[in-house]
């Protein structure tokens, strides 16, 4: 009895899980849709990671020299949770323009970099909003 309602439980929490993971990848689209008329093209996949309070997330993104670049990132818009970007350069710098979104769920970086290599985006919640653990994803796009 006691293994049926713990499974139970499980099931349970699992559409509510999807749900946030799907609610902030079509929120980063939505960013990624202001783009897309000004040329640029987005990668299909998303980058789609929970995000905790405490510890940011660093993702390696392959970019080339002559390139510009948009990511845009975001986390369920009605989590409460404020999120902040940086693109860090070959030498560890935080580097490119940011322009978060109103009410904190997201942002958008744009970076055009001067050599051909690997970065990171490192991503992490701000203070000004609730802290705990959420989805949170990250489109990549170029022109």
């Amino acid at each position: 009895m006691l293994l049926a309602l713990l499974a139970g439980v499980l099931i349970a929490g699992f559409p509510a899980q999807a749900r946030d993971k799907a609610e902030a990848e079509e929120a980063a689209r939505r960013l990624a849709s202001m783009f897309e008329e000004q040329r640029f093209e987005f990668r299909a996949e998303a980058w789609v990671k929970d995000l905790g309070p405490e510890v940011g997330k660093a993702v390696r993104v392959q970019l080339f020299k002559g390139n510009d670049y948009r990511f845009c990132i975001a986390v369920p818009p009605d989590s409460g949770v404020h999120v902040t970007a940086a693109v860090l350069d070959l030498d560890g710098k935080p580097t490119g323009e940011i322009e978060p979104v109103l009410d904190g769920w997201g942002c958008v970086l744009s970076f055009k970099p001067s050599k051909t290599g690997v970065y990171v985006v490192a991503v992490h919640q701000e203070k000004s909003g609730k802290q705990r653990e959420v989805p949170c994803a990250l489109m990549t796009g170029y022109r």
